[in-house]
Formats: C-alpha cells, structure tokens, sequence
C-alpha cells in the first residue's frame, strides 16, 4: 500500500465512465497552472492537481464541477496526474508551469518547502472568512507541512492505520471473543493478539500480513511506548528499549510463523486479496479497504486498533497523510486560497467522503461519513485513532531517501533471514548517517 493516500476508491460505472475525458485532460501534464491562468471571458481560470485511481478522479471531478457551479466568477480545471506525480509536480514547479494549486505527499512537500516554490498559507487561514483555521484539524496529522506558525499544506483528508479482521475466520479458527470486544475490555493486547494469530495458524492460515512499511514498524513501537526519533531529530529506534521490544515481538511472530512478510508472498497474491479469499485473519490499512470489502457480499470483516503492550487501552498509531498547497507563482493567490478552503472545510470533506469514500475527515464536525449504515461495525475505531495518532515525522519526512534506507534494511531482514540485533545496528548506522549527511548539505 502506499502510505500517503494514492489508494482505491472504489466506485460506480459512472465514475469509471469519466476515466478517458479525465486522463485526456493530464496528458498535457506541466502545461496548465500559473503559467497561463488568467480572465477568460470574466472569469478567473484556477488549475488544481492530484493523483487518484478512476473512482477518486471521478469524485474530483464531481467536486470541481459543484465548486464551479457556485462560483460563477471563477472556472477551476482538473488537470489530474495518474503516475509519476511526484517527479512530475516537481518538475512544473521548476519550470513554472504547475497548477495553481495541489495535492503533496510528506516527502515531496518538504522539498517545496525548502525550494520555496509552495505558500505559507497559514495567514490566509486565518482571515474571518476561511473555514479552516489552524486549529480545525487533528494536530497529528500536520507532520513536514508545519513549521513552527507556518503551514505549507492543509489536511485533505486521513487514513487512521487499523487492523482489518476476518470475522468468519477467527470463528473458525477456535476465537471466542473477537478483537474489537476484547478492545471494548480493555483486553486487546499484544499477548491477546498473538493468541488470535497462533489459532490461526494452527488451522493452517496466515494470522497477520506484515506490509514493509513505516505504518506498521512505528505503530508497534509506539503501542509499546517506544520513540522512533529524539528532539533533536536523530534515529533512536535502535537503542529505544521500548521501540526494540517491539520489533523483537514483530520478529519473533514472523519466525513462528504467526506473521508473513508481505514480500514472501507468492507473486500476484497481496494481504488484501488473501483476507477476501478467508486466507489471512488480519491485515493492516486504513479506510481505504472499505470499497473494495463491501463488495465482496460473503466476507465478514471489522476493524480493531493495533493492540498495545503498556496497560493502556490505546496508543498512537500511523496516519496516512496527503496535504493540499499553494503554487507560490500563482497569479489568483485569493481564488487558489478560497479553492482550499471549500475543498477542505467539513462541508468539502462530506461532498468528497460521503457514500462509502476510502478516508476519514482531517477535520472535526464531517465524522458521520465514517459511520454510514455502522460499516464496519466498529466504525467509529477510526475516529479514535486519528484522534491520538501521528503523521510520517518531519525527522524523516525531511530527510530525502531516509524512508527507504529503513524499509530496505527491514525488507532484508525478513528475505535474507538475518538476525535482529545486527539488522537494527545497521540500520541505526545507515539511518543517522542519511540524516547527517542531508543536515550538511552532502
């Protein structure tokens, strides 16, 4: 999965219908934005970009065409980027010819920030007739788009990292009392959780699906009560006592065969598609799951926070973050700043989330799109989640290539069989001279 939300939204025929006109509409792809965005006809002419499969591009869409249809003095235009859009995005900033507003992920967003190409938004922000004030949303989802006062990047939206269960095969597999009743207890912890995964595994399935991911090994460790980085912005999991309890517990799970590493799956087979096939007790993701599980009529699912190992009922957790910013070059700052402001404020989250949508609202007063019909049961474990939970931290978010130092270590320890203590010793190595070598301009 990829963590800063390009996931699928699965909808309708009609949505699926819009994909040729939308994917004609990108190919000219550095072309639109501040480079040419004028008056035509009396109308100030906004361009906006993001990723998306078909069914977000359709809602996109939907959204742009209401937002136009309300603003008769402006005409924004879609212009959406399917791949390749960081490299992309960056490379219109350069040549001045990006849109005047659009989607960044934490890694892309710290560059901007750093080149200077995206605005501060936070005095827009702030002004009587803005919707979204600084402190709308959840401070954990701010993560590389905050410094300090100034915010580079509004929330579009979040992805509460959760663990999706198998209802039917618990049952099956000899579990009494499943996930979300023991949380409910006060019950959910790392020793119940790997009782649930022995009996799966004992009935010859696979208990948990471990994705390469920051989502997960940080989530473990702060269910433990453990640091990833000091305040100082160094690597510390290697030495945090907490943190290395937590990827000893992942470790040794993954030797007993209670998990599976996602890259020893066979080829074409993901945790997603396996927990569909009644394969796989848990897997680990965000809302996105949501479209594509209620589909499948005979599957039984619901969702649970990670389980915690500190005698408290919940703990932080990952966030999957994307944020919406500002060309700074662009020539309508006020029409781009009141494009985010509607496309952000509770009212543009509902328009864009509601009707079974594949995210959780970044801000407060939009949460009954996540409870719609109860589905999953227990819903309202997202809206828990993201009150407490954190976004990729700026420590590595601004670090460029610091991610995949970590999850290239990680990915080695489970194809190559290594061991533990050696792979965390490199990887604290590796990871604190990454970040040194970017704090001294190498």
């Amino acid at each position: 999965m990829k963590w800063n939300a390009r996931v699928p939204f699965v909808m309708g025929a009609a949505a699926l219908a819009l994909l040729p006109l939308l994917q004609a509409c990108g190919t000219d792809g550095g072309s639109g934005g501040s480079a040419d965005a004028g008056s035509t006809g009396g109308k100030v002419k906004i361009k906006w970009s993001t990723w998306g499969n078909p069914g977000e591009l359709g809602r996109f869409q939907e959204f742009t065409k209401d937002y136009n249809a309300k603003h008769p003095n402006v005409e924004v235009e879609l212009i959406p980027i399917p791949s390749d859009y960081d490299q992309k995005i960056l490379t219109q900033l350069s040549g001045g010819a990006a849109p005047d507003v659009f989607y960044a992920g934490d890694a892309a967003i710290v560059k901007m920030i750093d080149n200077g190409t995206i605005a501060d938004l936070s005095t827009y922000m702030k002004e009587a007739n803005s919707k979204i004030k600084p402190d709308s949303f959840f401070p954990g989802l701010w993560g590389a788009a905050k410094k300090g006062d100034q915010i580079y990047g509004v929330p579009v939206d979040c992805n509460p990292l959760i663990l999706w269960y198998n209802k039917k095969l618990l049952q099956e597999s000899g579990v009494s009392v499943l996930p979300a009743d023991l949380h409910e207890k006060g019950e959910w912890t790392w020793a119940a959780f790997q009782g649930v995964l022995e009996k799966l595994r004992a009935a010859g399935k696979h208990g948990f699906v471990l994705d390469n991911s920051w989502t997960n090994y940080y989530s473990f460790a702060t269910s433990n009560g453990g640091t990833i980085y000091n305040e100082k912005g160094d690597f510390v999991a290697d030495k945090d006592p907490k943190t290395v309890e937590a990827f000893k517990f992942l470790y040794d799970n993954v030797k007993q065969k209670n998990m599976t590493f996602a890259g020893t799956l066979p080829k074409g087979q993901g945790g997603d598609a396996m927990f569909m096939s009644n394969q796989v007790g848990f897997v680990t993701a965000g809302r996105w799951y949501l479209p594509i599980f209620k589909q499948n009529k005979d599957l039984q699912f619901d969702i649970v926070p990670y389980p915690t190992n500190t005698g408290k009922k919940i703990e932080p957790a990952a966030i999957a973050a994307a944020y919406m910013v500002m060309n700074k070059s662009t020539k309508h700052p006020k029409e781009a700043f009141d494009f985010i402001n509607e496309f952000n404020a509770k009212e543009g989250q509902t328009f864009r989330l509601q009707g079974g949508g594949n995210a959780v609202p970044s801000v407060e007063g939009a949460d009954a799109v996540v409870m719609e019909g109860n589905v999953p049961e227990h819903a309202k474990f997202f809206l828990d989640t993201r009150g407490i939970g954190f976004a990729l931290m700026p420590a590595e978010a601004g670090v460029p290539g610091l991610s995949k130092v970590i999850t290239d270590e990680m990915e080695s320890l489970w194809l190559k069989d290594g061991k533990l203590d050696e792979t965390l010793k490199s990887l604290g190595t590796k990871a604190n001279q990454k970040i040194q070598e970017y704090k001294s301009g190498k």
